[in-house]
């Protein structure tokens, strides 16, 4: 059987670490086609609300005590509508949001 090459882009490395209390988010797409076929433009799309965790900053210390992070790298978590930060690195963007600002985790 003959190898079939992916036409993904490999993700680059991130060489971002988020500050305490910080997440670093790959958002997923918009989306750009309704169920129908009809194609939106991009001023049209919502912006994403559903992100795959890259990198997680050290728990942020409160006056309250310790805070740890929410979800784990890798998960595809739910966040903010409004909260975060965009990034743009090397032509991809990214987001980053506090742990406060995560909403659920996505499970399979």
């Amino acid at each position: 059987m003959p190898k079939v090459k992916s036409t993904a882009t490999p993700a680059p490395k991130i060489n971002i670490l988020p500050t305490a209390g910080n997440i670093l988010l790959e958002p997923e797409e918009a989306m750009r086609q309704t169920a129908s076929g009809i194609v939106l433009p991009e001023s049209a799309s919502e912006k994403p609300q559903l992100g795959k965790v890259l990198a997680i900053g050290d728990d942020e210390i409160t006056e309250h005590g310790k805070k740890s992070a929410p979800c784990k790298v890798g998960e595809t978590v739910y966040y903010k509508k409004w909260g975060g930060n965009d990034l743009k690195v090397e032509g991809r963007e990214y987001m980053l949001v506090k742990f406060d600002d995560i909403l659920a985790v996505k499970t399979a």
